[in-house]
């Protein structure tokens, strides 16, 4: 009896998905569904959280330049997400592809302008979709007539830029997130711990303990060797950074939903962190075999030494590679499943082509997320893993082939 409840329910939930994305994509101009920049929109970062139609949760856009700080929510840029950028320009700043831009000329008015007056962007949808092509390449905004042109904030792609982003996004309001979900979380097991001296774990402290526990005896323990106390916070701290924001980006809903360790920039961060914190302990044994291997002939060194040293490189870019992939991979997966529903319903047109969809994308996207669950713990585990036996090799002592070499 108990299981038919639970068939009849999902056979239901499948139903009423399917019906209800179909009635939602009827709204949208019965054209032909493209899901890739919703797939793209949503493992991308932004100045704001989605909640439903075109309810949105603003997030402080900050940004410094010769003019001084620049503060501002972004729901004030009143962004356009058909046309991908902001209606209006505030301090000669933009938001275009949920990016902050700054107008690189200086004449352009300050205060908050309305881009749509007198602008290329106002007009019939013939203009609309012109000025749209042409700021999707170009990276430009009209106003007045005018074009000018959009400058990004400096970063590794564009060093020379004249401003900085500080901005609270997606990504990194949910990082915060979970720093102060960490904070909190062991601040009550240690003030459990204090309390309950020599008693057995209970609460958070019985959830995390086992955790903890394997990852002291069957990981840094046995990778890192008799130095494992000193690295054993490191480990801890990158171990549950990427598990807790892997599991934050499983939440569809807010704070949930971002694509955090599907980031570059984040998972290169963490890479960095592992390579140096590898490499500034590495001890004479560890540099000795990446520059000149004992035993090996001064000829095999030219090959071999350049191969060493790369690798040094490589282990960390294999780490952020990994990371970044398998989880990216995911978002796109589950969200590739979801759009069957409305590729089948032909943009509404067709609820039996919308429930054909629900009837194969539901039960695969409860066994995707299932998966992402597991892929959660298991790719902070490898991250923490790898990094641990990449330590040990730098910190390891090797006493007795030094002895035999000599």
């Amino acid at each position: 009896m108990f299981k038919r409840i639970i068939v009849y329910k999902v056979l239901l939930s499948v139903l009423l998905i399917s019906i209800s994305t179909a009635v939602f994509a009827a709204d949208n101009d019965k054209k032909a569904y493209d899901p890739t920049p919703d797939v793209m929109h949503h493992i991308s970062d932004a100045h704001q959280f989605h909640i439903v139609g075109n309810i949105y949760i603003p997030l402080l856009c900050m940004a410094y330049s010769e003019t001084g700080f620049f503060i501002s929510l972004s729901n004030a840029f009143d962004y356009d997400h058909e046309l991908h950028h902001s209606k209006k320009a505030i301090d000669g700043y933009i938001l275009f592809h949920d990016q902050l831009m700054r107008i690189k000329d200086t004449s352009f008015p300050k205060g908050i302008i309305d881009l749509t007056e007198n602008s290329h962007s106002h007009g019939d949808h013939e203009h609309a979709d012109e000025h749209k092509g042409e700021q999707g390449h170009g990276k430009t905004v009209s106003y007045q007539g005018k074009t000018y042109e959009l400058e990004a904030a400096a970063a590794l792609q564009s060093p020379g830029a004249s401003w900085q982003d500080f901005s609270i996004t997606k990504n990194v309001f949910t990082m915060i997130l979970s720093a102060l979900l960490l904070v909190l979380l062991f601040s009550i097991i240690v003030s459990s711990y204090k309390k309950r001296a020599g008693k057995s774990p209970k609460g958070v402290q019985s959830l995390l303990e086992p955790i903890i526990v394997f990852l002291r005896d069957e990981v840094v323990k046995p990778a890192i060797g008799h130095k494992w106390e000193k690295f054993f916070p490191f480990i801890m701290v990158l171990f549950f950074f990427i598990l807790f924001n892997n599991l934050l980006g499983l939440i569809p809903i807010f704070p949930g939903g971002s694509n955090v360790t599907g980031n570059l920039g984040v998972t290169l961060v963490l890479a960095v962190f592992a390579f140096i914190m590898t490499n500034i302990n590495g001890n004479g044994h560890y540099w000795r075999h990446v520059f000149a291997m004992p035993g090996v002939p001064r000829f095999v060194l030219l090959i071999l030494t350049p191969i060493e040293i790369l690798g040094l490189f490589i282990k960390p870019a294999t780490l952020l590679i990994r990371l970044f992939a398998n989880i990216t991979a995911g978002h796109v997966m589950i969200l590739s499943l979801v759009s069957l529903i409305f590729v089948f319903s032909n943009s509404g047109e067709s609820i039996a082509g919308a429930i054909g969809g629900g009837v194969v994308a539901v039960p695969f996207v409860f066994a995707m997320n299932f998966l992402e669950l597991f892929v959660a713990f298991l790719q902070a585990f490898i991250f923490a893993l790898l990094t641990s036996l990449y330590i040990g090799s730098a910190v390891e002592e090797h006493h007795h082939e030094e002895g035999a070499h000599h």
